[in-house]
């Protein structure tokens, strides 16, 4: 897998965004990025789909510290986080996986950003898991 997921269950897809922002900031993450999927479906193809986002959060000195060690990093930063509706009031939050990252770049002085990185998002998986009905 090159991730970990938590459901949210009873809230609105715009409480649950507004969620994992939240949980994100506490670990040191803003959001560099958001993309809507949602939209961008609607407007190019025509397709209805559920609301779907693709948020590039950053930890700005864990970040520093990547690409300092290795400059072509940014191939694979920022940190991806999905929320997905699954159903109304059923929502689905993942995370990429940091570790997939040294895996890829395979130098060893990525591994403690990767292992600093992991750490924050899965506590932010956990702070939002608090609030879950159901983790995966």
């Amino acid at each position: 897998m090159y991730g970990f997921t938590t459901t949210l269950t009873g809230v609105s897809f715009d409480e649950a965004l507004s969620k994992v922002t939240a949980a994100l900031k506490a670990e040191g993450f803003g959001i560099l990025s958001d993309i809507d999927v949602q939209q961008a479906m609607r407007e190019k193809l025509g397709q209805a789909m559920a609301p779907y986002r693709i948020l590039g959060a950053c930890n700005p000195p864990l970040a520093y510290q990547a690409v300092t060690a290795a400059p072509d990093i940014g191939l694979l930063l920022p940190c991806n986080v999905i929320v997905r509706e699954e159903a109304p009031g059923r929502v689905v939050v993942g995370f990429l996986d940091p570790q997939v990252m040294v895996n890829l770049v395979g130098r060893p002085e990525i591994q403690a950003v990767a292992d600093a990185a992991e750490q924050r998002l899965r506590r932010a998986c956990e702070t939002l898991r608090g609030s879950a009905a159901k983790t995966t």
